[in-house]
């Protein structure tokens, strides 16, 4: 890992930023009002190598609320625990809510790094706005976090395959079933070791269903912002795509199909462009992409390496086709947060590349 202050935030000090009023607008989250309640029983550290994605988390967490009529309340850090909502919250009838996926690493040196922090918390101010959700001080939320992983040090696991997944969420719990803006809110964040995303280890290849009659995300529509309801309709066609011998979706859109996304993933393309020019081309970000931290990485590195063409832009589904069969196409992945960088390895569009897996065409060379 590269200990560069661009792509790394390490944290050796408690939250002790001052409050104030950023740009003359009242944000909220002070990290110097803090309190904090230790959990008495500590639960055992999990075996690095036994660590799956989103199933095990630490003995503390991170809430904050807010209101209309007292504005923000001091954040607290205590014991891991079910959160307490009204039947009638609006994140459980309208999906006002919205979250971020970040890491920290321990690193050979054993300090703890998180990676691009305020990547996540630009992300998550515009997903607040967005979603009628007060805005929040963004350098005191990233403290209140910071303090939480401090707290919770012994959870980030002393491996080098593994990390300690945090999950910053902020949801609407307004008791009203009226479709308005929430008058009450929470921001919560947990956090847990977590191993590779896929069940079939890291960095192994993964076959992809093409049908353009799935939508993730379209124009106007709220994609490029991390949202709950971006998630939960794409599970059924996940399920799909499993029934017909896949393992992930690659989106589509509109009459020219242009590729967006994996999965949950952002989506790349290495090849020899129709200029004879090596070239990493990834989607733009025009509305319906997710602006992901990895995303934005992979790209910093590709174009401070210098050593190929980095271009953002649209490719339909005729031309990614007709690059593969003419042999130009070397490598195509996906890359988020969770799991990190994904190979692809097949494709399934239409039935043009056979519907056994014998059949399919390789998209790695």
């Amino acid at each position: 890992m590269r200990n560069d202050p661009l792509f790394f935030f390490s944290f050796s000090h408690s939250a002790s930023r001052s409050y104030g009023d950023r740009g003359g607008e009242r944000t909220g989250c002070s990290a110097t009002d803090l309190v904090i309640e230790r959990n008495q029983v500590l639960n055992p550290k999990p075996d690095p190598s036994t660590l799956v994605f989103g199933k095990q988390f630490s003995d503390h967490m991170l809430t904050i609320t807010w209101s209309e009529k007292e504005g923000w309340e001091a954040p607290q850090i205590k014991p891991f625990q079910n959160l307490s909502l009204h039947p009638a919250s609006s994140a459980l009838h309208y999906s006002i809510e919205l979250f971020e996926g970040m890491k920290a690493f321990r690193g050979v040196d054993n300090q703890i790094r998180l990676f691009r922090p305020m990547l996540n918390m630009e992300r998550m101010h515009r997903s607040a706005e967005r979603s009628c959700l007060p805005l929040f001080d963004k350098m005191e939320l990233l403290e209140c976090i910071k303090k939480l992983v401090e707290v919770d040090q012994e959870w980030v696991p002393y491996s080098q395959s593994a990390s300690l997944y945090i999950r910053p969420t902020f949801i609407g719990i307004e008791p009203s079933l009226g479709v308005t803006r929430a008058g009450k809110a929470m921001i919560f964040v947990i956090v847990g070791p977590v191993g590779p995303y896929f069940a079939t280890g890291a960095f192994k290849p993964v076959s992809l269903l093409a049908d353009p009659s799935f939508v993730r995300a379209w124009q106007g529509g709220v994609g490029a912002y991390k949202m709950g309801g971006n998630y939960g309709p794409t599970i059924a066609v996940q399920n799909e795509a499993v029934k017909q011998g896949c393992q992930q979706v690659l989106w589509l859109y509109g009459e020219q199909e242009e590729i967006t996304e994996v999965g949950t993933m952002n989506l790349f393309i290495y090849w020899t462009n129709d200029n004879g020019e090596k070239e990493l081309m990834t989607p733009p970000l025009d509305g319906i992409i997710l602006p992901g931290v990895t995303r934005q990485s992979l790209l910093d590195l590709a174009r401070d390496w210098g050593e190929f063409k980095v271009t953002e832009r649209s490719m339909g589904m005729k031309e990614l086709l007709g690059a593969l069969d003419a042999g130009r196409i070397i490598e195509v992945f996906g890359a988020g947060t969770a799991c990190v960088v994904c190979p692809v390895g097949s494709l399934l569009y239409r039935g043009e590349y056979g519907r056994k897996a014998s059949e399919w065409a390789p998209l790695v060379a």
